[in-house]
This record gives C-alpha cells, structure tokens and sequence, in this order.
C-alpha cells in the first residue's frame, strides 16, 4: 500500500485502499484485519482506519472476527445476485435517461472511456480494469442528470468491486467486455433511449450470470429468462 495524503477525504482514501486490498487478493476472506499494520502502512493514525472499518462493516465486506476484531467477510453469492439484479434497473435507468437528457456529451466523451478500457485489458491490470469500468458507468451517471443514481450505487459497487477482484484473478485470460460498453455508449450518444436501458439491463444481468459461474455457485435465478442476456464480466 502506498503512503496516503492527509486531506478532508483520509477516510474514503482509506476505505478505497483497504477495499482495494480485498479485491486484488492481498487481504482474503477469513483473513485478520490488524489495525496498526494498515495505519503503519497508509501512513495515518488509528481514527481514520476506524472509521473505515466501521463502513466496511456496514458495507457487509468485513465481519466480526471470533473472540475480537474483525475479518474479511466471505462473499455471498446470493446477495450478489440480489444486488446485480437491483444494479440492472438502476443501470438500465441512468443509461435512459442519459440518452434522453446528454447524448452529445456522451457522444464526446464515450470514446475515450471506451478506448481507456480497452487499453486497461490489454495490459492485463486488474486495478485498471476495474477503475475503467467504474469511470464508465460514473460518466453515465453524472450524465442522467439524476443525482440519486450515484449515490443508490455507491453500496453496490462496494461489493461490486470485490466480485470483479475475485473473477478477474480467477481468469487466466480477462474477458473483454468493452464491445459491449461500446454498444451500450453508441446507444446513449444517438439519443436511443429504449435501447441504451436495454442494453444496460442485459450489460448488467450477464455479468451476474458469468460471476457467479465463474465462481463456482449454481445459479439462483435463471437470468435468460429475464431477457436472454449474453455473458459479461460487469
């Protein structure tokens, strides 16, 4: 981990490294959370990695630890497919709206999102890809013109990113889901509503499906039934 700044956002930096320790492997369900290693390691005092934690907590990604303390929680693949489900509505409607109230200004930006994307893939970095992908759907948030979008999603990619963790280091060869980004920003940018949430919805509910096959759960629902969506990673 690297030495983080002091600044009025210590505790969300805190959370994001912690979070994103979790998700590339370093720190592993059931693993300890040592209080005064990560504070040593961000460079911060002991309050701010509290107050992390406490959200971390509430968050569902750590538990209490036996005896004292806490651990890192082990995904359960049920509330996944619960969140990705109530994260395909969210998503189908930012990408509506966003068709109807920004196309020109996804049409601008879209691309170079896409293209970032595709580079984080080609390189192989799990912390780029994942970053890529969030950026995108920010993007397509901030232009719904809806702010209760972000903030309804700000739980779901919290767990979200743990799930993209686990399948992506799972997979010897990362899929390549930025066609499917592509369609989806090309479907807001020419002011298609109707599609851009089609496609959003189906983007969403096929990165459910491949997560949980990929890590090895039957699945709980049948997704195809819902709209025949194709797999994806997110």
């Amino acid at each position: 981990m690297k030495t983080l700044q002091f600044g009025p956002s210590l505790v969300e930096q805190v959370h994001t490294s912690i979070l994103a320790e979790i998700a590339s492997g370093q720190l592993q369900p059931g693993g300890r959370i040592i209080q005064e290693q990560l504070a040593q390691n961000l460079g911060v005092s002991r309050q701010p990695i509290q107050q992390a934690l406490t959200l971390l907590r509430k968050e569902g990604v750590l538990i209490d630890a036996p005896g004292r303390g806490l651990q890192v929680a082990a995904l359960d693949l049920d509330h996944v497919r619960h969140m990705y489900d109530v994260r395909a509505v969210i998503e189908g409607l930012a990408f509506r709206t966003a068709a109807l109230n920004n196309p020109a200004e996804v049409a601008r930006r879209g691309p170079g999102l896409i293209r970032n994307g595709r580079k984080a893939v080609a390189a192989s970095s799990y912390t780029a890809m994942i970053a890529a992908d969030m950026a995108l759907h920010h993007f397509i948030y901030a232009q719904s013109g809806n702010p209760l979008v972000a903030r309804s999603m700000e739980t779901h990619w919290t767990q979200t990113q743990r799930v993209m963790g686990e399948v992506l280091m799972r997979d010897d060869k990362p899929r390549d889901i930025w066609d499917q980004h592509e369609a989806m920003v090309a479907a807001v940018a020419a002011g298609d509503a109707e599609l851009a949430e089609a496609l959003a919805r189906q983007h969403i509910l096929g990165a459910a499906d491949f997560m949980i096959q990929q890590l090895g759960v039957e699945r709980t629902t049948n997704v195809n039934a819902k709209g025949g969506v194709d797999d994806g990673l997110r």
